[in-house]
């Protein structure tokens, strides 16, 4: 059986997310995240949420995620509702595209047009 809080572990300290940050973002306290780190099984909610806030997705390391989705974006809290950091994020990533794509048509315009010889 794998244990899932050396992974967790194993992937947070290599992402170089502060441990502090990521206890303020599942609102526990820094203990409670070491303490999953200690835990051989972690609630697959958990790993999740801690996938979503870092940005990694799970699936690809804990044999158990296998069948949850995409690990990152179909995560949902207790009440069946998408958590407030993941449509935040989810947000200003639309926010990023939207700017890209305006980008992408001011340059089409500022194009000279080339009109054919007659």
């Amino acid at each position: 059986m794998q244990h899932r809080g050396e992974i967790i572990r194993k992937v947070v300290l290599d992402s170089g997310y502060s441990i502090t940050k990521l206890a303020e973002r599942l609102a526990v306290s820094r203990r409670t995240v070491y303490n999953y780190f200690e835990n051989p099984k972690v609630p697959m909610d958990t790993i999740l949420e801690i996938g979503k806030i870092i940005g990694y997705d799970f699936r690809k390391d804990i044999k158990d995620l296998k069948g949850f989705g995409s690990g990152i974006q179909n995560t949902e809290d207790a009440e069946g509702a998408y958590s407030v950091t993941y449509w935040k994020d989810r947000y200003y990533q639309l926010l990023e595209e939207h700017k890209e794509l305006l980008s992408e048509i001011a340059r089409k315009k500022t194009k000279p047009r080339r009109r054919g010889n007659k």
